[in-house]
C-alpha cells in the first residue's frame, strides 16, 4: 500500500533526524513517534557512538521516551530512516508501538556497509520476521522513498 502524503512528510523527518545524528558524529539513524492524531510525540536520534552505548540506536532511544508519553502507544506510529534492527524491533514490539514506518531496508544498509563492517555487524532478520514471531500484531510499511533513505549514508560507511 502507497504511503499518505502524511506518512512520507513524517519518514522526511526521520531523514532530518539521521543527518542531525550523522552531523553529531554517530551513525546516520533518525526516529520519531507519532499518535494517531498526528501529533509528533517524541523523536531521537542513534547515540551509539557519542554516549559509547551498543544500545543507543535510534528507535531504542525513542522506546524509551515512548514509555514517558500519555498515549496508547498501539495507535502509535514509529517512523525511522532505517529499518529496524532485530533488537530495535523487539524493543518496539515489547513497548506495544502499534505501527512502523521504515525508509531503507535491512538488506539496502547491508549492501552499503558492506560484510564484516564492524560499526555495523547487520543481523539479516527483517524486522517483520520478529513481529511475526509475537503474539501481537505491528503494523509494518516499508521500505519507502530509498532513494532519500539512502542519501544519508552517502559517503559515512566509507
Amino acid at each position: 500500500m502507497p504511503l499518505s502524503a502524511e506518512d512520507e512528510a513524517f519518514l522526511r523527518r526521520a531523514f532530518a533526524l539521521a543527518s542531525e545524528a550523522r552531523d553529531g558524529g554517530n551513525h546516520p539513524f533518525g526516529s520519531l513517534l507519532v499518535g494517531p492524531d498526528g501529533a509528533v510525540l517524541a523523536e531521537a536520534r542513534n547515540s551509539r557512538v557519542t554516549e559509547r552505548d551498543a544500545t543507543g540506536h535510534a528507535e531504542t532511544n525513542l522506546v524509551r521516551l515512548a514509555g514517558r508519553v500519555d498515549a496508547d502507544l498501539t495507535e502509535c506510529t514509529l517512523y525511522t530512516s532505517t529499518e529496524p534492527c532485530a533488537m530495535c524491533a523487539g524493543a518496539i514490539y515489547w513497548s506495544g508501538i502499534g505501527r512502523v514506518v521504515f525508509g531503507l531496508s535491512e538488506v539496502d544498509l547491508l549492501e552499503i556497509t558492506g560484510t564484516g563492517n564492524p560499526d555495523n555487524p547487520t543481523l539479516a532478520l527483517p524486522c517483520r520476521e520478529v513481529f511475526a514471531r509475537g503474539q501481537r500484531t505491528v503494523e509494518v510499511d516499508g521500505p519507502a522513498l530509498e532513494a532519500e533513505a539512502r542519501a544519508v549514508h552517502e559517503g559515512f560507511w566509507t
